[in-house]
C-alpha cells in the first residue's frame, strides 16, 4: 500500500479536521464524515502496524477509533463491510513470509477513566451471571506485539501481529532476544504444541544508548522505544537485531495441545498443566518456570473493580521509575473457564480490558519561534505551537533549546510535530513529521542581534548556546532579579517574578540592589497590596539580608555555579570580596570547582560593575561576612564525597544529599576521579557511564546507600 505526497496531505488535513470532532461530539452523523474516518483509520494503521512511523499519537488514533465505533452503534445500517471496527488489525508487508496464528490476535478495548473500568466489571457480571470476579493486573507494555509457537519444547515459529489473522515470519529475528528460550521444558506440564503471545520492548537504558549512536553517526534519531523494537523486528540483518538489544514479556497463553499419550506419567504432568493454565495469574506463574519472561513478579491479583482502580493509580504515579516504557495497565479476568464463558467481539475479548495512562505524546503544529533572553544572556528558541492537551495540560509553548537542536529535529516553521510529555518533565518536540509538508513551510532563521537590547550575539567556540554580553540588557537584568530573590536563593517571600517585572515595568526596580531601596510607600498603592502584604514584603526583604554567605553567591547567578558550588565556595572565605584576589589556580584546588567553572567565577569577581554591585549590596545591610561557616559535621563518612543521579523512590535528592552531610559525607556537582559515591537511581544517564570509566568510584544503589547510613548511625558512638 503507497501512499503518494498529495494523498498524504489529504488525509493528514482530514485528520486534523475530524480530530477535535472526535473529541467534541458524541457521533459522526455526516456519510461523508464517516467515509472519510474509514479511510484516515485505515492510513493509520498501516503507518503504524505496517511502517512503524506513527504520524499520529495513540491517543489521538483511540480517539478517531471509538468515534466510528459509537457511531456505528448509533446507526449500524452505515457500517460498511470494510470498516476498521469488524476487522482485527492493519496490512500485512509484503517483504515477509506471511503465516496464519492457530487463534486470531485480538485488540484490546481501551478505557481512560475509573469509570470505564466499573463498566467493564458491570458488563462482565452481567454476561457471567457471578456476583463477585477476580482480576488480574498487568502492565501494558509499549512495544511490539509478537506471537511465539513452541512444538515438542522447541520455538519453530515467530510472528508479528500482522492483521491479527495472518502475520509475518520473523523467527530468525527473535532468536536474537535473549529473554526468549530457544527451547522450554514444556513437556513437564504435558503440553506438545503452545502458542504465547507477548510484546517486545527495548528498554529505556538501550533505546537512550541507541539514539546517541545515531546521533553521532549523523542518523536521524528515533521518537520512542515502540518504533524502535517494532522496526527492529521487520529487519533483514539478524545481526543489527542483536545490536538493539531488545527484550520481551511474554503475557499470555493462546492456544495449548496437550498430549494425549495413554501414559500415567504424562497423563500426571498433563493433570499439572491444567492446573496451572486454570487461571491467568497461574499461567503467567507457569511461563516464568519454564524460563520465559512473564509478568509474573508485575502481576497483581484482586477481589473487586475497585481494588483494581486503586493499584492502577498507583502504577500510574510510578510508571517513571521503571526501566521500560508503559502506556497503561492491562485488567484480565483471571479464571480461563469464566473468559470461554464471556467470549470476544469482533475486535476484542469481553474478558479483558486496557486502562490506557494519560497520553504523553500528541502531534500539533509549530507556528513560529519567539527568541527569549535568560539571565546569563543565553538566546533560547521557543516554539509557539498550536495548543495540544497533553497528560492533563493545555500545551502551546515548548524550549527547541538552541540552534543545533533546531537542525538536529529538521524543525520548521508550519511543520507538524511530535510532543510528548513524560510525567512532571517539561515538554519536549520529539520530532517534526517533514513527509507532511505542503511546500509552505519556512526555516527557522536564527538572529544575529539580541531581541531586546539589539546588541550582537556571540557563541563561545565550545558551546552551542548563543548569548547576549551586554550585562545591562534589560532581560537578563529582569531575569537576574528573578533569580535572586527565588526559594533556593536569598527567598524572600511576596516577592515572585510576576511582581518582579511589575515593579521592574513601573520604574520601582531596575537592579539587584534595588531590592533594597523599593519604594514601599508607592508599593503601597498598587492594586492587591494592602498593609499587610507591605509588611510582609518588608519583613521578607530585611530577613533576606541575613541569609547565609552560600545563598547570597548562589543567588548572584555566576554561571555554573548552582547550590552545591556556591557551598564549597563560602566555606573558605572570611568575606565574599576576598575572591577579588583569588586566582584561577586556586579556585580549582576546591572540591568540585574545575576549568570551567573556575574561570566563569574569576571572571565575575574581576568585572568593575559586579564588584560595585556588591559593595551597595554591603552598605544596605546584606551579609556578605561569613558569620556562619560551616564546619564539617564529623562522622562515619567524613570526606567522602557523593553524587545523586536518576530518580530516588525513598527521598528526594535533597534529602538523600542532607542524610549523607549529616555523616560528615560532601556532595559534588558531577563525575571526576574525587568521587567517592555516586548514588544511583531509575533511569541514570551519562554520570552513571562517565563512572563506570573510573575505577575509584563506588557506584551504589539507593538501597545501598541506606544502608551505608543505617551501618553509619548504628556504629556512631553513643
Amino acid at each position: 500500500m503507497i501512499y503518494d505526497s498529495h494523498t498524504l496531505q489529504h488525509l493528514t488535513h482530514e485528520t486534523n479536521r475530524l480530530l477535535p470532532l472526535a473529541q467534541s461530539t458524541p457521533i459522526c452523523a455526516d456519510e461523508n464524515d464517516m467515509a472519510q474516518l474509514r479511510e484516515i483509520l485505515h492510513f493509520h494503521e498501516h503507518r503504524y502496524y505496517v511502517l512503524s512511523a506513527p504520524l499520529i499519537a495513540d491517543y489521538e488514533y483511540d480517539q478517531l477509533f471509538k468515534w466510528l465505533v459509537a457511531t456505528e452503534l448509533q446507526f449500524p445500517e452505515k457500517r460498511t463491510p470494510d470498516s476498521p471496527t469488524l476487522r482485527i488489525g492493519s496490512s500485512l508487508n509484503s517483504q515477509f513470509q506471511t503465516v496464519a496464528h492457530l487463534v486470531p490476535m485480538l485488540s484490546l478495548d481501551n478505557s481512560y477513566q475509573p469509570e470505564d473500568l466499573i463498566d467493564f466489571n458491570r458488563k462482565v457480571l452481567e454476561l457471567s451471571g457471578a456476583t463477585q470476579v477476580t482480576y488480574c493486573v498487568e502492565p501494558k507494555f509499549d512495544g511490539a506485539s509478537i506471537s511465539l509457537l513452541y512444538e515438542n519444547d522447541r520455538l519453530t515459529r515467530a510472528t508479528t501481529r500482522g492483521d491479527g489473522v495472518e502475520g509475518e515470519e520473523i523467527t530468525q529475528n527473535i532468536r536474537q532476544i535473549r529473554s526468549i528460550p530457544l527451547q522450554a521444558s514444556f513437556s513437564d506440564f504435558g503440553i506438545k504444541q503452545i502458542e504465547i503471545r507477548g510484546e517486545v520492548i527495548m528498554s529505556k537504558q538501550s533505546f537512550d544508548a541507541f539514539n546517541r549512536e545515531l546521533s553521532a553517526q549523523g542518523s536521524n534519531v528515533l521518537a520512542n522505544p515502540r518504533n524502535a523494537a517494532a522496526g527492529s523486528l521487520r529487519m533483514k540483518d539478524t545481526r543489527e537485531v542483536a545490536r538493539r538489544k531488545l527484550d520481551a514479556f511474554l503475557y499470555h497463553i493462546s492456544y495449548v495441545l496437550l498430549d494425549d499419550t495413554n501414559n500415567i506419567q504424562v497423563q500426571a504432568a498433563v493433570a499439572k498443566g491444567k492446573q496451572q493454565l486454570a487461571t491467568h495469574s497461574g499461567s503467567l506463574e507457569l511461563l516464568w518456570e519454564l524460563g520465559l519472561r512473564s509478568p509474573e513478579k508485575e502481576k497483581r491479583v484482586f477481589e473487586n473493580i475497585n481494588q483494581v482502580i486503586i493499584y492502577c493509580a498507583e502504577a500510574e504515579a510510578g510508571r517513571d521509575n521503571l526501566p521500560y516504557e508503559i502506556d497503561g495497565m492491562v485488567i484480565k479476568v483471571n479464571s480461563i473457564d469464566l473468559q470461554d464463558q464471556l467470549g470476544m467481539t469482533s475486535h476484542h475479548p469481553r474478558w479483558a480490558i486496557a486502562y490506557k495512562f494519560k497520553a504523553r505524546q500528541a502531534t500539533t503544529q509549530l507556528l513560529g519561534v519567539e527568541f527569549q533572553v535568560g539571565r546569563t544572556g543565553a538566546v533560547t528558541p521557543v516554539a509557539k505551537l498550536a495548543p495540544v492537551s497533553l497528560g492533563g495540560v493545555t500545551i502551546s509553548s515548548i524550549s527547541i533549546h538552541n540552534e543545533e537542536y533546531i537542525r538536529e529535529k529538521q524543525l520548521m516553521i508550519g511543520d507538524r510535530v511530535l510532543i510528548e510529555r513524560a510525567g512532571d518533565v517539561i515538554p519536549q518536540i520529539v520530532q517534526s513529521l517533514p513527509e507532511l509538508r505542503n511546500g509552505s513551510e519556512t526555516a527557522i532563521q536564527f538572529p544575529t542581534h539580541c531581541p531586546v537590547c539589539k546588541s550582537e550575539l556571540f557563541k563561545e567556540e565550545t558551546e552551542a548556546v548563543w548569548r547576549c554580553i551586554n550585562i545591562e540588557c534589560e532581560a537578563q537584568v529582569i531575569e537576574k532579579i528573578i533569580h535572586f530573590v527565588s526559594k533556593d536563593a536569598m527567598d524572600i517571600k511576596s516577592f515572585g517574578e510576576a511582581n518582579v517585572r511589575k515593579f521592574y515595568e513601573m520604574g520601582l526596580l531596575k537592579d539587584i540592589p534595588g531590592i533594597y531601596t523599593l519604594p514601599l510607600d508607592l508599593v503601597a498603592g498598587l492594586e492587591g497590596f494592602g498593609r499587610k502584604s507591605i509588611d510582609n514584603l518588608q519583613s521578607a526583604i530585611e530577613a533576606s539580608k541575613q541569609q547565609p554567605l552560600h545563598r547570597l553567591i548562589y543567588g548572584l547567578g555566576i554561571r555554573f555555579v548552582g547550590e552545591t558550588t556556591a557551598k564549597t565556595l563560602a566555606n573558605p572565605i572570611t568575606h565574599l570580596l576576598d575572591y577579588r584576589n583569588i586566582s584561577e589556580e586556586h579556585l580549582m584546588a576546591l572540591e568540585d570547582v574545575g576549568k570551567k567553572v573556575a574561570a566563569s567565577i574569576h571572571a565575575f569577581f574581576s568585572n568593575p560593575q559586579n564588584i560595585e554591585m556588591l559593595e551597595q549590596l554591603e552598605k544596605l545591610g546584606v551579609q556578605l561576612v561569613n558569620q556562619k561557616k560551616e564546619v564539617p559535621a564529623s562522622g562515619a563518612l567524613t570526606g567522602k564525597s557523593f553524587l545523586f543521579t536518576g530518580t530516588l523512590n525513598q527521598f528526594t535528592r535533597k534529602q538523600a544529599e542532607e542524610m549523607a552531610e549529616a555523616q560528615g559525607g560532601v556532595i559534588v556537582g558531577s563525575v571526576s576521579a574525587k568521587l567517592n559515591y555516586l548514588v544511583v537511581g531509575a533511569d541514570a544517564g551519562s554520570k552513571l557511564e562517565k563512572a563506570k570509566k573510573i575505577n575509584t568510584i563506588h557506584v551504589i544503589s539507593e538501597e545501598e546507600f541506606i544502608q551505608l547510613i543505617q551501618t553509619t548511625q548504628n556504629n556512631a558512638p553513643a
